[in-house]
């Protein structure tokens, strides 16, 4: 038996280590390798083995590289220059795409200054290590990031700001500042855990700018920037500051100074992604950031970065821009946005992209037009022979862009080390054919690199926020059985609100409330009656006939539906089933003698009085709570509008069964 026990021990111990050694650890963080030689540092990584996900692309690495004096490198094994070497610590963001595991962490290293003299000449930083390769869009600020956002997840940002010759300041002083966590979202998606600023930029407070910003003298134009969009927008994006602020529930900003012409500067910021950012792994978030010189003469610029939240880092998606839609609002004319975006990541360019997307039923083919493309083509209708173009054609549930006769770098080619230029995009806007039912809709793209197999992305989803729909419900109810004694087996008449989900397709909940009712009924109750007949009023004899026992009892009862459950077999008929609530508030029971009497006087005539002697009241708030359940059905417009119902309702405490007929209208 000891035998047996520690064979099996020794074998579990076995299978343990083979996985340790096929699964390497995900905590195991990336080891940085360095070698400096005549003035230049050449940087190379040691990082986990990728794991490949089945049936995905062949996994790799992206690289995002902080050198520690300011500067920055997206290549795999860059060099640079250090002018300096006081508190240098070099970091390295490495983010593994198409892999199954997590990212590997970041350990800053300290650089150190090599042996011998320095560098005979100094050169500018910028100049020393060649063009920073960020400000592509022709403005004074840009930004960029090492990855697209994942919950729970890192992402580095690099903030880029500038003195452009344009400006045509020697020097400039002003304010950078960045917006984030959109107030579209109910939980904020970042959480801004470092920032590394290399030129004595002084954090400072946003909120005096955000009404003092443009009210100067000779004010310019506000300029935006966007991932793709350059610079040319419309009217309606050139707002204030203030109202770019109100979108965001979070900022910080910073103060520069001498910012030299043509001198860039770079601000490094660490974001967490919140584990309770938004899960749908569809939906764009953004993040702004505001360049506001002090200068009058200068323009204000923003620069808006629209990220995907992604379940894992894939370099090809497809992205539905607002995809949590209003209802109410939504129709036939509204228009969405859809962007595919690819990267080559292969050894060599591809020259033909074939992005097919399929078409859910609720769009409008016809109303199909693209927007934007990278890289930027005209249509094959207008092209010369052998021109770079786009064409784009439909099968019965899909739509092709294909683009030919392009040359797109793969990110494994020799020589390319801007993955920007390995990367391209369609964007495309669609209309709806007529309103369409609250249901996701939901779209995909596979993409095809010249005749590779096809490369399929994630499925982007619409879907419409819940809404509230309020309405009003007019009732009538009786009892299949009446009885005079118990106020709960009247018929009456009910009025009431209602609170439900907008124009839900399917399952929906309800909460209903109806305003007090107030119920009086006067009963008999039966006594023993003896006659007597030495009863005296007023020194007058009577003989008592008869006497009653009359009970009048007042109730307000307040009523309502906590739990409700409906389903819309359609359109037009609906059903439900749920708990019906009822309160006293207020119950009042008086009681009154009734007495039927008789006198004769001497001449023999006999007169005959009435005579009622109230009795105690007895009063008593909130004295009882009754619970019964229903189930019902709808006819009518159940989704919005007016419907007739009828509803049955059954009390298990006292076994009462009533119907009640109704009239509803959501709104």
């Amino acid at each position: 038996m000891t035998k047996l026990l520690t064979s099996i021990l020794c074998c579990f111990c076995l299978t343990a280590a083979l996985k340790a050694q096929v699964l390497p650890s995900d905590t195991v963080p990336a080891i940085i390798r360095y070698e400096t030689a005549n003035g230049v540092t050449k940087f190379t990584s040691e990082l986990r083995p990728l794991r490949a996900i089945a049936g995905a692309p062949a996994p790799f690495y992206t690289y995002f590289w902080e050198f520690g004096d300011g500067s920055f490198s997206f290549e795999e094994n860059p060099s640079h220059i250090y002018m300096r070497y006081d508190s240098i610590m070099v970091r390295l963001f490495a983010t593994n795409n198409y892999d199954d595991g997590k990212r590997p962490p970041t350990r800053p290293k300290p650089i150190v200054r090599p042996p011998g003299p320095k560098p005979a000449v100094a050169k500018p930083m910028l100049a020393a290590n060649g063009n920073s390769s960020l400000f592509k869009m022709g403005g004074n600020i840009e930004m960029k990031t090492n990855c697209m956002p994942k919950p729970g997840d890192d992402m580095m940002l690099v903030f880029g700001y500038r003195n452009k010759a344009e400006n045509g300041q020697q020097n400039l002083n002003g304010t950078i500042a960045i917006l984030y966590n959109d107030v579209e979202f109910s939980n904020n998606n970042f959480d801004l855990a470092a920032v590394r600023t290399y030129h004595n930029e002084k954090k400072s407070d946003l909120k005096p700018l955000l009404n003092t910003a443009f009210n100067k003298k000779n004010q310019v134009p506000v300029y935006y920037a966007s991932l793709e969009g350059g610079l040319n927008l419309s009217p309606a994006e050139k707002v204030l500051l203030k109202d770019q602020a109100k979108a965001f529930r979070s900022q910080q900003s910073w103060k520069f100074e001498n910012l030299g012409q043509n001198e860039e500067r770079f601000v490094f910021m660490h974001f967490k992604t919140t584990p309770e950012m938004l899960k749908d792994t569809n939906a764009v978030v953004r993040i702004s950031g505001a360049f506001i010189p002090d200068n009058p003469l200068v323009e204000t610029e923003f620069f808006n970065l629209e990220l995907q939240i992604v379940a894992s880092h894939d370099p090809n998606k497809m992205v539905l821009r607002k995809s949590r839609m209003n209802y109410r609002l939504t129709g036939k004319n509204r228009e969405l946005t859809y962007k595919v975006r690819f990267q080559n990541t292969g050894k060599g360019p591809a020259k033909k992209i074939d992005v097919g997307v399929n078409i859910a039923e609720v769009f409008d083919a016809t109303t199909l037009r693209v927007t934007k493309t990278k890289p930027e083509v005209i249509t094959c209708d207008s092209a010369y022979a052998n021109q770079s173009c786009l064409k784009t054609f439909f099968s019965a549930d899909s739509v092709h862009f294909v683009f030919s006769n392009i040359y797109l770098p793969g990110m494994q080619q020799k020589g390319v080390n801007d993955a920007d230029s390995t990367q391209g995009f369609v964007e495309y806007k669609i209309k709806f054919k007529e309103k369409p039912p609250k249901l996701p809709i939901k779209t995909g793209a596979a993409i095809v690199f010249d005749k590779n197999e096809p490369i399929y992305t994630n499925r982007a989803a619409g879907r419409f926020k819940m809404g509230l729909s309020p309405g009003l419900i007019v009732g009538y109810g009786f009892p299949f059985e009446t009885d005079n004694n118990n106020y709960l087996n009247h018929k009456n008449v009910v009025l009431g609100a209602t609170l439900s989900p907008y124009a839900s397709h399917r399952y929906y909940w309800q909460v209903e409330l109806y305003f007090n009712s107030f119920n009086e009924t006067t009963y008999q109750e039966p006594i023993e009656v003896g006659v007597r007949k030495d009863t005296t009023i007023n020194n007058t004899g009577y003989i008592i006939m008869d006497k009653q026992l009359y009970k009048t009892t007042k109730v307000a009862t307040i009523n309502a539906v906590p739990l409700q459950m409906r389903y819309n077999l359609n359109k037009y008929v609906g059903v439900g089933a749920g708990a019906l609530v009822a309160l006293d508030m207020y119950n009042r029971t008086s009681s009154e003698l009734r007495y039927k009497l008789r006198t004769q006087n001497a001449s023999g005539t006999v007169t005959d009085v009435d005579l009622n002697r109230p009795m105690e009241d007895l009063k008593d708030s909130f004295s009882e709570v009754r619970a019964s359940f229903f189930a019902d059905v709808q006819f009518g417009l159940v989704r919005v509008g007016p419907a007739l119902g009828f509803r049955y309702i059954y009390d298990p405490k006292t076994n009462n069964n009533r119907m009640t007929t109704y009239v509803s209208w959501k709104f």
